[in-house]
């Protein structure tokens, strides 16, 4: 039998129903069809809670336990939705806390949304040099989505079920290597 990895999924929105939330469960749920994964989610809204602080010990439990959970993982899947062209302030925020050397070589799995496909460059450009600068391992494929993509509240759209599969499928390869 296969040791589980301890997957760690953050959502940079503090709504369960919004597109990026929706993205993410589908991502985690593909992954956990192609490895055994022990998954935590968890999204930003410890962190919306309060004046944002600027040292870990200024923070509630909870968003410690986020950052704890985010340094702790074997694997992480992270997703923004998009606000004029890159992630928001606050997911930025919380990547400030992370202590840097936790993340080194780490398998990370970029996700994004937004209101449409202007937005889609916004995984390479802002996200991923984001996690290069903790020397995180990011997966070839990162995964973008728009409102278009969605319907009755589910990833819809046949191309970005196809490209999670292959960003999911790349993933889990990595992660077992």
């Amino acid at each position: 039998m296969t040791d589980k990895q301890n997957l760690f999924a953050f959502c940079g929105s503090d709504s369960p129903n919004s597109k990026t939330a929706i993205l993410i469960d589908t991502v985690v749920a593909e992954i956990a069809k192609a490895m055994p994964v022990e998954t935590t989610q968890a999204n930003i809204a410890p962190f919306m809670q309060v004046r944002l602080g600027q040292y870990r010990d200024e923070l509630p439990e909870d968003a410690r336990a986020i950052l704890q959970g985010i340094e702790n993982a074997d694997l992480l899947v992270v997703g923004s939705p998009v606000y004029k062209g890159s992630y928001s302030g606050a997911f930025k925020h919380v990547f400030d806390l992370v202590d840097p050397d936790k993340l080194l070589h780490k398998p990370v799995l970029i996700c994004a949304s937004g209101g449409g496909q202007r937005h889609a460059l916004m995984v390479e450009h802002q996200i991923r040099p984001l996690f290069a600068f903790f020397g995180a391992a990011t997966a070839p494929i990162a995964i973008y989505a728009s409102s278009a993509d969605f319907t009755d509240g589910k990833v819809s759209d046949p191309a970005l079920l196809q490209r999670i599969g292959l960003a999911t499928k790349g993933f889990a390869q990595m992660a077992k290597g």
